[in-house]
């Protein structure tokens, strides 16, 4: 089989192109016949080595894709061999994620996809709806569960509505029952925000970003999905309304945040850091189940009409789609296996 693979950190040119037997999966593993990885900011990341040294002589990059499980290991259940399916954290404390035409992974991160939802929309899922999953359900008024009607009455501020992540959590929000408000930095990603279900669109580099969220939620936001902490701090304190909750899912824009205390203190706002790494087996499990559930719905579509358009690489091409995501592609890089 075909496989991408990396044996030192650095740019995307450690990356090659190599030939290998496909693994045997062991106890609760399964086998997948990959169709198609998903490409996000922590597979760079973690090729590049900015988020820690290689633990292994050779690794596989890519947590996230769909497929179909071509074999099962002793103790798997729940899945069997011809089942459609999406993965997660493939690579989390593993050499082998999903830059391959096959790859072993967890049973536990691999899930069925519901009848009728595309591979497209499963190499999607993982990393950036999980968590917005997250992200949505850490407030401390608000619910641990997302169906239709969790967040009724509730009003969601997504900064940053253009991205993977953000374009999930206007999907999930508004499936949940939230109005949903975004932020974003221009007309072009203002139109794909609204085509993910934004029922308000802020323009935080053409006017008063605070005084129009303010209009549209004049008691304050509720919850706050955050990927420039350190740049909205002061827009998050200023729009947030009782008891609040900003969940911080990235540092673009900077690594460290000052706060100013008393309006934050006046709102009791709570601060949330999110890493899908380390949320824990439940907080996984209940985003896996929630999402799936969503995707089934057709709430998760992704292309250009949907708001999150797609860049497609073939498998000799990963070096590229991985520098695409680390030079702000927007929309979601998928690639062809």
């Amino acid at each position: 089989m075909k496989a991408i693979t990396y044996s030192e950190t650095g740019s995307s040119s450690v990356l090659h192109l190599v030939d290998r037997e496909p693994g045997e999966p062991g106890p609760g593993e399964v086998r997948v016949k990959v169709a198609i990885s998903g490409v996000n900011p922590t597979d760079w990341k973690n090729r590049s080595g900015a988020t820690g040294s290689l633990a292994f002589d050779e690794a596989v990059p890519n947590q996230d894709g769909a497929g179909i499980v071509d074999a099962a290991g002793p103790g798997v259940e729940g899945l069997a061999v011809g089942d459609r399916v999406w993965l997660y954290l493939s690579q989390y404390q593993r050499p082998t994620g999903t830059a391959q035409e096959y790859t072993v992974a967890l049973a536990e991160h691999v899930v069925r996809l519901p009848e009728g939802v595309s591979f497209d929309v499963g190499a999607s899922l993982g990393v950036p709806a999980m968590t917005a999953h997250r992200a949505l359900t850490v407030s401390e008024d608000g619910p641990s569960r997302l169906h239709p009607g969790a967040l009724q009455g509730k009003t969601v501020l997504v900064a940053g509505g253009a991205g993977a992540v953000g374009h999930a959590a206007i999907q999930l929000a508004r499936w949940a029952g939230a109005t949903v408000v975004t932020t974003v930095s221009g007309p072009e990603k203002g139109a794909l925000a609204t085509a993910a279900g934004a029922h308000h669109v802020v323009n935080y580099k053409t006017g008063d970003a605070a005084s129009e969220i303010r209009t549209i939620a004049p008691d304050g936001v509720d919850l706050i999905v955050e990927v420039a902490p350190a740049q909205n701090a002061e827009l998050n304190a200023s729009v947030a309304g009782p008891r609040a909750s900003i969940a911080v899912y990235a540092n673009n824009g900077g690594d460290t945040v000052t706060l100013d205390v008393r309006p934050n203190m006046v709102s009791n706002a709570r601060y949330q850091f999110v890493l899908l790494y380390t949320v824990g087996d439940a907080a996984l499990k209940a985003a896996q189940d929630d999402v799936n559930e969503a995707a089934r719905a057709g709430v998760l579509e992704v292309g250009e009409a949907a708001g999150l358009p797609l860049h497609r690489y073939s498998l000799a091409d990963t070096a590229a789609a991985h520098d695409a995501v680390e030079n702000g592609a927007v929309g979601k890089v998928l690639i062809d296996i």
